[in-house]
């Protein structure tokens, strides 16, 4: 996975590294909410908690990796700065063709259409070489920024659920991606994929 690059006009995709998580953890934004099953530490100041939760999740995702459930963590570089993450990730994929995505951008980037890029280019592996049908994607009903990301590259709403929100229940919006809508949004032109050829064995597709 650490040869896959995925290039957009403006930002270079690759498979984060041990060496890389130290500055991803620094960049890690405070309006980023954590997994609700993160584990948090009491002797440790939340700052110092959400950075733990950066290397946790990085290696829960390797150790786990199985071709039916896969997490892929991209570190997103702005003329070669790491300004952001951009996960993809599939369960039962070889049955569903199904994958779903995370991600965050750094205060000082945002609002530049980075988010779109990003989003497009992890789009453009999931549908293209890994052949999916659907994407999908959540977020709280309040976050209007990741919505706008989402809806901005094609995807159409798909539910909303009740969930837990720190001790409330919070309401988490769901949308949804086809395969035919992605290929008529022209975003596929506008990225380039490479070095995935001898990744496939471990996504079940070699």
């Amino acid at each position: 996975m650490f040869d896959i690059r995925l290039t957009t006009p403006d930002l270079e995709l690759r498979h984060l590294r041990e060496a890389d998580l130290g500055s991803l953890a620094a960049i890690f934004p405070e309006d980023v909410e954590l997994d609700p099953s993160s584990t948090t530490y009491d002797g440790l100041d939340p700052t110092r908690n959400r950075r733990v939760g950066v290397y946790q999740t990085y290696w829960r995702g390797r150790a786990g990796w199985r071709p039916e459930s896969w997490a892929l963590s991209f570190g997103v570089f702005l003329d070669g700065q790491l300004v952001g993450y951009q996960g993809l990730e599939g369960d039962d994929f070889s049955t569903l063709r199904t994958v779903d995505s995370s991600s965050f951008l750094a205060g000082a980037v945002r609002g530049r259409g980075l988010g779109k890029q990003m989003r497009a280019a992890v789009l453009t592996l999931a549908f293209g070489p890994l052949g999916a049908r659907f994407a999908i994607t959540s977020a709280w009903s309040d976050n209007h920024a990741s919505l706008g990301v989402s809806r901005a590259i094609g995807y159409v709403d798909n539910g909303v659920t009740a969930d837990r929100r720190d001790d409330v229940a919070g309401e988490m919006a769901h949308l949804r991606l086809t395969r035919e809508r992605w290929t008529a949004s022209g975003w596929p032109e506008q990225v380039t994929v490479t070095g995935v050829e001898e990744c496939m064995a471990f996504f079940g597709l070699g």
